[in-house]
């Protein structure tokens, strides 16, 4: 009885928060998203009120766990980049719902007032990425430890392929990162193959891979990670530089 209790009130204080049920419909564009309520610290208090219009945010997200599974490599990230903006995106209703309440818990323990850089939202990246950033909004793309859809007929499934690299580098800033890393070769190698493959990407050097905090937190602080390490498993990354377009 006292279980079921306190699973109402998590889904009430959860309901409250958020004032819907959990689940984040996509916004028609990413002028129409609402971020107030995933960063309220980086609303924009002096900015003209337009009751037509999301609040004006401070600035825009710039960094992106696509599959963000529990949160642990946004958490890890956020003191690491605290004054840029992290989203998780989750495709699974109850597991957003858990990180966002984990994030909710860690900026109320936070005498430093970290984690108010890190939200996670439910959102289908395979369907809705454009909806969500502008072009060359964002500045690094986390793959980690995706379905590897074993089957063939299940391959078009994959998070890596031709159609989402395109939306892959539309969202990203020349310069900016995608990073992948998964314990399964075969997808780690098709991964590769097709970033590999698309026109604005070029593979970043083991030597600079090997020098990236980034790479580090990702290969730690994720869950599938640290399971992976129990595991005694192996663990293949690869990083992909977005170019410059060309001038015509």
């Amino acid at each position: 009885m006292g279980n079921q209790k306190n699973k109402k009130e998590r889904r009430d204080r959860f309901r409250e928060r958020r004032g819907q049920d959990g689940v984040s419909s996509s916004p028609v564009s990413p002028e129409h998203m609402d971020w107030s309520s995933y960063y309220p610290s980086y609303v924009d208090e002096e900015a003209p009120r337009d009751e037509s219009k999301p609040p004006r945010m401070k600035q825009d997200v710039e960094i992106v766990d696509i599959g963000c599974g529990f949160g642990g490599l946004l958490v890890g990230l956020a003191p690491v980049f605290p004054e840029k903006l992290i989203l998780g995106l989750e495709i699974r209703t109850t597991v957003t719902q858990f990180v966002q309440e984990k994030i909710w818990a860690l900026r109320a323990q936070s005498s430093e007032k970290l984690y108010q850089n890190a939200a996670c939202i439910r959102a289908n990246t395979m369907k809705f990425l454009p909806n969500f950033f502008k072009k060359s909004q964002l500045s690094k793309i986390f793959i980690c430890f995706p379905d590897p859809h074993f089957k063939t007929k299940k391959h078009k499934a994959r998070i890596v392929s031709t159609t989402l690299n395109s939306e892959y580098a539309y969202a990203l800033r020349p310069g900016g990162i995608v990073y992948t890393i998964t314990d399964v070769e075969a997808l780690h190698e098709w991964m590769v193959e097709h970033l590999d493959a698309h026109p604005s990407f070029e593979r970043v050097s083991k030597e600079e891979e090997e020098n990236d905090e980034c790479v580090k937190i990702m290969l730690n602080e994720t869950e599938e990670g640290k399971k992976v390490e129990r595991n005694k498993g192996h663990k293949f990354v690869a990083l992909f530089r977005r170019m410059e377009d060309p001038p015509w």
